[in-house]
């Protein structure tokens, strides 16, 4: 379109026509072919040579909601099986801004000089928008994400009760045949995905701050009756008097507990993450702890309840699944909603219908 200024009227001023418009996609790139699956007996023979590229993919696989992925992952899992339990499993909880992801980077450089693999499975919170992690912990152990013998796996929770990733368990298996014997498990921190990740780990670290109004709200969440260790972080500096005096509280207020199942009675530390110290002492108590159990039978039982456990909880998930991606029941919930919104019936009316007519339903099938 020619300019106006350009007008013989407006001498001495002139217009120079614009550029089109570039595209918005770059013209010279060229769209990458996804490479096709692996099949399972493939993955299981990189998993179990240890290649880091076909454990990815699996736990891939793991984490995906697609029945064919879901298929092929049990598989895998199924195969890897017998190659996995020869591990340390630790749990690492702690409220936000205890310094988790920067104390895991202290410990796993600490594990990794005795030789050994470390994988780290990090549950991040999900993004309501995306599904995806939105913490990225990845980035925040700088020192373990650049070693070659440490796996770190940020795993979106998904949405699950706590922020606790649903796959999880499985995804210690894999890393477990691919030859990872020690298996850091940090969680969101947020009061309710402790529980679960307790029934999947041997020892259970809770990271505990000095001053700031923490230390009964610890004992009222009842973190500490599952933990198998405390420690007070970020004890340097102005703040090591406050982190030996949570120390002296936190002893105080275990014994106030009954003994643990396993008969161990967990130890209170201080130690800085930021300037690795104390360190070597939180490990020789992790060490302690192992050969107590080891002694007194514990570990095997423990690890024994735990398979229990999540035989029981895959039937549960399985059944809520099934119940919930039933097309009928789509649409005699969306019907009892309709009239409970109303005001037409009441919810728990509502429910047992539903219910009733899913009973009847599958026993027909």
């Amino acid at each position: 379109m020619e300019h106006p200024e350009n007008d013989p009227r407006y001498n001495g001023l002139t217009v120079n026509p614009g550029v089109a418009a570039p595209p918005s996609v770059n013209p010279y790139m060229q769209r990458r072919k996804r490479k096709p699956l692996p099949s399972a007996a493939e993955m299981v023979e990189g998993i179990l040579k240890g290649d880091i590229t076909m454990l990815s993919r699996a736990v891939t696989l793991v984490e995906s909601l697609a029945s064919d992925h879901n298929a092929i992952a049990q598989e895998v899992i199924e195969k890897c099986l017998p190659h996995s339990g020869h591990s340390r499993r630790i749990g690492i909880t702690g409220v936000p801004g205890a310094g988790k992801s920067t104390s895991i980077d202290s410990f796993g450089l600490h594990v990794l000089k005795n030789g050994g693999k470390l994988a780290v499975l990090a549950i991040d919170p999900s993004s309501e928008r995306t599904r995806g992690s939105i913490l990225g912990d990845k980035t925040r152990m700088e020192r373990l994400a650049l070693h070659p013998s440490a796996f770190i796996r940020p795993s979106p929770s998904a949405g699950s009760l706590g922020g606790v990733a649903r796959k999880t368990r499985e995804t210690i298996v894999l890393c477990e045949a691919a030859g990872y014997n020690n298996i850091f498990v940090e969680t969101v921190g947020v009061g309710q995905s402790e529980t679960a990740v307790h029934s999947m780990v041997d020892f259970f670290l809770l990271i505990q701050l000095a001053g700031t109004g923490d230390e009964l709200q610890g004992i009222k969440r009842g973190i500490m009756e599952m933990a198998d260790g405390i420690v007070i972080n970020k004890a340097d500096g102005d703040n090591l008097e406050r982190a030996r005096l949570a120390q002296a509280q936190f002893r105080s207020a275990l014994r106030l507990f009954p003994k643990a199942a396993s008969g161990w009675d967990p130890e209170v530390l201080t130690y800085s993450g930021y300037f690795e110290l104390g360190i070597p002492e939180i490990w020789d108590m992790i060490d302690r702890y192992f050969a107590f159990v080891d002694a007194n039978g514990y570990f095997e039982r423990r690890r024994a309840e735990q398979s229990r456990y999540w035989m029981y909880e895959t039937i549960n998930e399985q059944l809520r699944s099934s119940f919930y991606n039933d097309p009928e029941i789509k649409r005699h919930l969306a019907e009892g909603e309709h009239l409970v919104l109303a005001n037409r019936q009441t919810s728990f009316a509502a429910a047992r219908q539903v219910l009733d007519f899913y009973f009847n339903h599958r026993q027909k099938i």
